[in-house]
């Protein structure tokens, strides 16, 4: 079910200009049926053309329920929905389960002594696609609340993820489909991640299903005192 919301989301337009496009011919055989069976003049014309009416009718009101169903959808039940539903990448919960532990992969991934990296953020747009906190280079422990700005036209959702330096294996913490103006978008809970250098990633996509250039914010972890 999560896939075909999905769908309807991200082919919206499409599926309305599609329907538009079968409406028009639907529409246009129901005219011609019903002129035709209007001015038949023998019983048997005066058939022929009711059926060619019903069939050109029933058609036409298939589409119509197919389009009110797709408004329906995408206007009232698909807003609603978790945003972790529009996302296509495997979620990893760092925020509910603060005790809890990574997979034996992602913490191979994340052990060791990781490389220094310098202290500045990349691909941000202020206002629009940002994470103003934690800023490049901070230190942070446990759980904290992740301040920013989500603001771009024909929004869809965002979501954030952690990464090791220099790695580009990314693991989503969670994701939010809300515009979000210099306000929090969401917490992150790094007990379990493995002291060291990481990096933050802001990732928007539009109602298209368009990605946009991520913000990428390097940040170290440290260990609880």
């Amino acid at each position: 079910m999560a896939e075909f919301y999905r769908f309807l989301a991200s082919y919206e337009v499409l599926i309305y200009i599609m329907l538009a496009i079968g409406a028009l011919f639907a529409f246009r055989w129901l005219w011609r049926s019903w002129q035709e069976w209007r001015i038949a003049v023998y019983s048997l014309e005066r058939e022929f053309s009711s059926r060619r009416f019903g069939r050109s009718a029933i058609i036409s009101i298939f589409i119509v329920i197919l389009f009110c169903a797709e408004f329906f959808m995408a206007t009232f039940i698909i807003p609603g929905l978790p945003a972790d539903v529009f996302l296509t990448t495997p979620t990893l919960d760092l925020i509910s389960t603060p005790t809890g532990t990574l997979s034996a992969e992602m913490m191979t991934q994340f052990s060791g002594q990781l490389p220094q990296v310098a202290a500045s953020a990349t691909g941000c747009i202020q206002g629009q696609i940002v994470i103003t906190f934690p800023a490049p280079g901070d230190e942070v422990k446990g759980a904290i609340e992740l301040l920013g700005s989500v603001n771009i036209p024909n929004f869809g959702f965002y979501k954030y993820e952690v990464a090791s330096a220099g790695s580009d294996t990314w693991a989503t913490i969670s994701a939010g489909r809300a515009i979000v103006n210099d306000g929090s978008l969401g917490r992150w809970d790094a007990t379990a991640l493995t002291p060291g250098d990481y990096q933050l990633r802001l990732v928007v996509t539009d109602n298209q299903g368009q990605t946009l250039p991520a913000c990428i914010v390097p940040v170290r972890v440290v260990p609880l005192q």
